[in-house]
């Protein structure tokens, strides 16, 4: 299918051939008819990225101050490389989506196949998308009309936090899409309506929707305007939808607003407010959140959450559904607002349109109506740009995130791996990352990864609450697996995963098995090793892990997904202090910190020890709530009147060796690449495992039963 892509480095516009995506449970599948470029947004991610270094830095300091403290910690090289990768992956763009729903996963509600739908879907022949994300297209709506409903809907948002009544003076300041919208739905609620903007044909187009307009190249003063407006007591309130770095509307609108006004800001603006401004007026000032309560709400987008009516009575899909109805009542005409169409085969040529001379307002893009058995294969071949790797093992990926596509692929490939196919849920970034790294095919669809007969090994990089299926299917279809950690998230996953194992090593066919635990691989702790493999006296290890805090709404915090920071993250250091040890595991004690408020243990502060057979013992201090500019990792080992200190993966200090006092490396390096490198290696040679089976269901076990006590 055909997909508008951009490029974050360069700014440019694709329209890339990327597989359809799969229906996933909870969502719906729809074949677009229509899309409406949000001129406003976009024009800011085509501007963004068309910027040089300094100027993308200049637009987002807190971004450049976050690349600073991971200079101190991880180490120049590193980082440029995690910035290069972040511009280097594709924006799929668009959020303004009509179409008709061809699917729908499982679970939902309220749709069905051949409904014509509005969505946030991209501008995309084929998206899914929530079913929270969606609404019903009542009949008498055009599809052109439809086109703007999520833009209205952000409009609306800003309306209901102005709470307007009849009659009331509002100033609406950017006379845009959602400007232009939102003097629509106003004057639907009886409000009066002044338009603010520089464009003299967007004030004409507010006057023909009902409300006075003020063009500000004729030089009139805006706040004098609106106080004649306001008969002189101001107005009640003031929209703003313009986009600019100037704190000027903010300023303006206080100027304009009655004692106790409301201002809503749905655009962009600076943002240094005057104390002055607002005190002696008692002026409210909100920032307005997209479509409505719901978004980016994971519980509400992705699992379908709906919030009851009688508590949030407008929601982003209610609100949705309410700019649609006012469209059937015809209380809200777009066609005036549309300048632009394109199929999508010429949707590069609509966003050259966002930075040329000639005006524009709504561009819309059409898509060809095509019957389901156009959809094709969720398997796309892909042009080789190198030579295929002869006597490598054939290996294909399911998951391409940022991590797949930032570490993992560049590992695999460094390391010989002879790629086949590569498999992401929407498609995007497994074309990117697949075109990139010379993968034969790029698919939406594991399964079709799984059943690939040509694929001799599969590296699973998906959500964590998917590891462990994807590994039993792929242990059952005869393949080697390379899984990111962890390997699953409860004791009963555990149990599948061994008796898939046990059912192909008890027929004579050892699969080989790893997980992600490259620390066990990196230079440095294979130095530790090997300065640690005469010591027979027991051991004594700090591990010390600056965490750093995620917010409680991240999908690495759900237990269901992402298993809680322990099993998602810390699983690591277990398995990192038992490869150095080299015992097995024989005890835990864990101690976590309460929150104060709930009195809930919190799993990302929380310090556990570890007893092994051999007598040693090892501490892990996981903590999250200390400071970025921290290393992030520390590792010291104690052991017979000598110590080794690790920092960070970049040096190694000992004290009291014969013949070693350390060493330092410029570029941080936790041995994905010799981790990867040993995986093949193992499949080439038929030999062992590079981590024994044993050991990885033990280092499992043991993490499971530190992250439920920590969490008791």
């Amino acid at each position: 299918m055909k997909q508008l892509l951009q490029h974050l480095s360069t700014g440019t516009t694709e329209i890339a051939d990327v597989p359809p995506p799969k229906v996933r449970p909870g969502h719906l599948f729809i074949q677009s008819r229509r899309t409406l470029v949000s001129a406003g947004t976009e024009r800011m991610l085509v501007q963004f990225g068309k910027a040089g270094w300094l100027a993308k830095a200049r637009q987002q300091p807190d971004k450049v101050r976050m690349v600073v403290e991971k200079i101190r910690t991880d180490g120049l090289l590193p980082t440029l490389d995690a910035v290069r990768s972040k511009l280097d992956s594709p924006l799929a763009l668009g959020y303004c989506n009509v179409g008709t729903v061809l699917d729908v996963g499982q679970g939902v509600n309220g749709f069905s196949v051949g409904e014509s739908v509005v969505s946030n879907g991209p501008h995309s022949e084929f998206v899914c998308v929530p079913e929270n994300l969606c609404a019903r297209i009542p009949s008498g709506v055009s599809d052109d009309a439809a086109a703007f409903t999520v833009l209205g809907a952000i409009g609306l948002q800003g309306i209901r936090l102005a709470q307007p009544t009849l009659g009331e003076a509002f100033v609406v300041t950017g006379l845009g899409l959602i400007g232009l919208l939102t003097v629509q739905l106003l004057r639907a609620q009886g409000c009066r309506v002044l338009g603010i903007d520089f464009d003299p044909q967007k004030v004409e187009l507010a006057r023909g929707f009902g409300a006075e307009g003020l063009c500000l190249r004729d030089g009139v003063d805006p706040i004098t305007a609106a106080g004649t407006y306001s008969r002189g007591r101001g107005v009640d309130g003031v929209i703003i939808t313009a986009s600019t770095k100037s704190n000027e509307p903010v300023h303006q609108a206080a100027q304009m607003c009655r004692k106790r006004g409301r201002i809503i800001l749905v655009g962009v603006t600076g943002l240094e407010l005057s104390r002055a401004d607002f005190y002696e007026k008692e002026l409210s000032f909100q920032v307005s959140c997209s479509y409505g309560p719901g978004r980016y709400d994971p519980e509400y987008e992705e699992k379908g959450h709906d919030y009851p009516i009688g508590f949030v009575r407008w929601t982003e899909q209610r609100n949705f559904e309410a700019v649609l109805d006012m469209m059937a009542d015809s209380r809200i005409d777009v066609t005036p607002l549309i300048s632009h169409r394109f199929p999508i085969e010429q949707a590069d040529q609509a966003y050259a349109l966002l930075t040329a001379d000639e005006p524009s307002l709504g561009i819309l893009i059409d898509y060809a109506s095509e019957s389901r058995e156009s959809i094709g294969d969720r398997v796309i071949p892909l042009k080789m740009e190198g030579e295929a790797r002869e006597g490598k093992p054939r290996v294909s990926f399911i998951g391409a995130g940022n991590y797949a596509g930032r570490i993992l692929i560049p590992a695999f490939d460094k390391a010989g791996a002879d790629f086949r196919m590569v498999a992401s849920s929407g498609g995007v970034s497994g074309a990117h990352f697949g075109r990139k790294h010379a993968f034969q095919a790029v698919s939406s669809d594991a399964s079709a990864v799984i059943t690939d007969p040509e694929t001799d090994a599969i590296v699973v990089a998906t959500r964590h609450n998917t590891h462990a299926r994807l590994v039993v299917e792929s242990l059952r279809a005869g393949k080697h697996v390379f899984v990111e950690k962890p390997l699953v998230l409860t004791l009963d996953e555990l149990s599948e995963v061994r008796t898939a194992y046990s059912e192909r090593a008890t027929s004579g066919d050892s699969p080989v098995l790893v997980v992600g635990f490259n620390r066990r691989f990196a230079p440095h702790v294979t130095k530790m090793k090997s300065l640690l493999s005469g010591v027979t006296a027991p051991k004594t290890l700090i591990m010390t892990v600056n965490a750093g805090e995620i917010p409680m709404d991240h999908w690495t915090q759900d237990r269901e997904v992402g298993g809680g920071r322990i099993v998602g993250e810390a699983c690591h250091f277990v398995d990192l202090l038992r490869f150095i040890v080299d015992a097995p595991i024989s005890a835990a004690k864990v101690t976590s910190v309460a929150d104060p408020k709930s009195g809930a243990k919190v799993d990302d502060i929380t310090s556990f020890t570890l007893s092994f057979a051999d007598g040693s013992m090892g501490t892990v201090h996981y903590l999250a709530n200390g400071h970025k500019a921290f290393p992030k990792e520390r590792l010291e080992v104690f052991c017979a009147g000598r110590i080794l200190a690790l920092d960070n993966f970049r040096s190694l200090k000992g004290l009291g060796w014969s013949g070693f006092r350390g060493v330092k490396h410029l570029r941080q390096d936790k041995g994905q690449e010799a981790c990867s490198k040993a995986f093949l290696e193992a499949i080439g040679s038929g030999g062992p495992s590079p981590i024994p089976f044993e050991e990885l269901v033990e280092v499992s076990e043991w993490t499971i039963k530190i992250a439920n006590e920590a969490a008791s």
